[in-house]
């Protein structure tokens, strides 16, 4: 094969690549998800255009090599050259061209695409129609809607046995959650980030967001959805023993059925407020606040404190009394101080009036945190009674919603 025709077929090639339109590569399964959002889209143009440049560069130097290696081979005679740098003007521009391209490519190719994308990223406010607050908490999101006088939290919901390996796993495994995020399409919405204990991120790959959530920081980010559909992420940032049961769903739908959920999402917050205040109320056996208690406990403390409650040993204490537990010593004070743990270190069921505060406040400087928000009083009742009269303790406390409210008002009141 002649040099002329050597090169032809590879710059055939090359033009092949660089003319292949976006849609050739969104269709591979490793390639990015279908963007629906400006975001997205200039993300993943930046990237196809990134990816045509650094492929083209790869087939011309391959070539170039190639050729070398078949053509300048000794066995032909060819004579290795002496010179060690550029002498002659052809040599200087043989040197200096392939700098002038890559500085093209990487300041004007590049560059100007991805200075745009960087500015409008950080334009959260300007046209912005709604306004979102998403905290990041360990381990779950927590979504509000400020104006709208709505608030939940959003849980992983995938069963415990698909966890362990014990049943076939869901499509979605480790990507179900009790209340996805609901967003209208085509109206920009404004995405305030925060934490409340260590560095989560909030990221959903077909939005081309990934956007972390620090401690005493306000981020901001926005969406543009124009497509209606559930959207899948997770927490990217790693925040501990959790973080893989972390997910991001979000549901995108049309204005009347944003509107619609709106109403029935006020309606249920108004009779979830008339059922808490019922239920605190009323009060209840040891066996029907152990039953519910359990599902409690499952669902928001078994991360940590394991489904056995023998916890994490160094970082989460164990449920069961008479388990010895050393961590750091700052977090055996505070242990200590409450009443749960002995000299010896061994963990003890302390006083009543300590355990509610504990679940209502959390601990300070520790792992634990607050779930006065997040759980009604009937549910931290519940779960403080199933902790007491499980794993091995037998306190026989039967800890009543009212308790519960009574505390929290002092806490609120001090």
């Amino acid at each position: 094969m002649s040099a002329r025709k050597f090169f032809a077929l590879l710059s055939g090639l090359g033009l092949a690549v660089w003319a292949a339109p976006e849609a050739a590569y969104a269709r591979y399964p490793w390639e990015f998800p279908t963007p629906v959002t400006p975001i997205a889209k200039e993300t993943l143009w930046i990237h196809n255009i990134f990816l045509a440049f650094i492929t083209a560069v790869f087939v011309v130097v391959l070539a170039i090599m190639l050729y070398s290696l078949y053509f300048h081979r000794k066995s032909r005679g060819v004579k290795p050259a002496s010179f060690t740098a550029p002498r002659t003007r052809m040599q200087f521009a043989l040197s200096f061209i392939p700098f002038v391209i890559l500085s093209f490519v990487d300041y004007v190719v590049m560059g100007i695409p991805a200075y745009h994308a960087v500015l409008a990223m950080a334009n959260t406010r300007q046209g912005a129609q709604m306004v979102i607050k998403v905290t990041g908490m360990q381990w779950k999101w927590e979504y509000q809607y400020p104006g709208l006088h709505i608030n939940y939290y959003s849980s992983i919901t995938t069963p415990q046995d698909q966890i362990d390996d014990e049943a076939p796993k869901n499509p979605h495994f480790l990507r179900q959650v009790n209340h996805p995020l609901v967003l209208p399409v085509h109206k920009k919405i404004r995405v305030i980030l925060l934490s409340k204990d260590v560095i989560h991120s909030w990221w959903v790959p077909a939005f081309g967001v990934k956007m972390d959530s620090i401690p005493g920081f306000v981020r901001e980010v926005w969406l543009n959805i124009d497509k209606p559909g559930v959207y899948r992420g997770q927490c990217a940032e790693l925040c501990g023993v959790g973080h893989a049961f972390m997910p991001v769903v979000v549901d995108a739908v049309s204005d009347n059925q944003f509107t619609q959920w709106v109403g029935q999402e006020q309606a249920r917050e108004q009779a979830r407020k008339a059922q808490e205040a019922a239920a605190t109320a009323m009060t209840y056996n040891k066996a029907q606040l152990v039953t519910r208690g359990q599902k409690v406990f499952t669902a928001n403390c078994s991360a940590c404190h394991q489904p056995t409650g023998l916890g994490i040993p160094g970082t989460f204490p164990p449920i069961a009394a008479g388990h010895p537990f050393s961590a750091a010593p700052a977090m055996i004070a505070q242990l200590r101080k409450r009443g749960f743990i002995t000299a010896g270190g061994n963990i003890v069921e302390g006083p009543v009036a300590n355990h509610i505060d504990i679940v209502l406040q959390g601990i300070a400087g520790t792992p634990m945190p607050s779930f006065a928000a997040s759980l009604s009083n009937m549910d931290i009742a519940a779960v403080i009674t199933f902790e007491r009269n499980s794993f091995g303790n037998h306190t026989g406390d039967v800890i009543q919603p009212a308790q519960v409210q009574a505390a929290r008002a002092a806490s609120q009141n001090p």
